[in-house]
């Protein structure tokens, strides 16, 4: 079972890392991601990259668009051992 980071891991680093890992297992580029979501492909690979703040809205609409619960963008990352 896998261990909750440290809390001084960022929502910005969180939202990063997830969209990250979700692209890469669903094997999607940031521009099919950025399309379905209605936003630029830089965009997408600035938050990626942690460094744009993003919004709630534009959170709801990449959770959207990978079909999955906004919530899980925010989760704490778990490092499995």
């Amino acid at each position: 079972m896998g261990q909750p980071q440290p809390r001084t891991q960022s929502a910005r680093q969180r939202v990063a890392f997830h969209l990250r890992v979700i692209r890469a297992e669903r094997r999607i580029s940031q521009e099919q991601l950025a399309e379905a979501a209605g936003l630029h492909r830089t965009f997408v690979g600035a938050v990626e990259r942690e460094e744009r703040n993003i919004s709630i809205d534009n959170l709801e609409r990449l959770a959207t668009a990978l079909d999955v619960d906004v919530s899980l963008l925010v989760s704490p990352v778990v490092r499995r051992s």
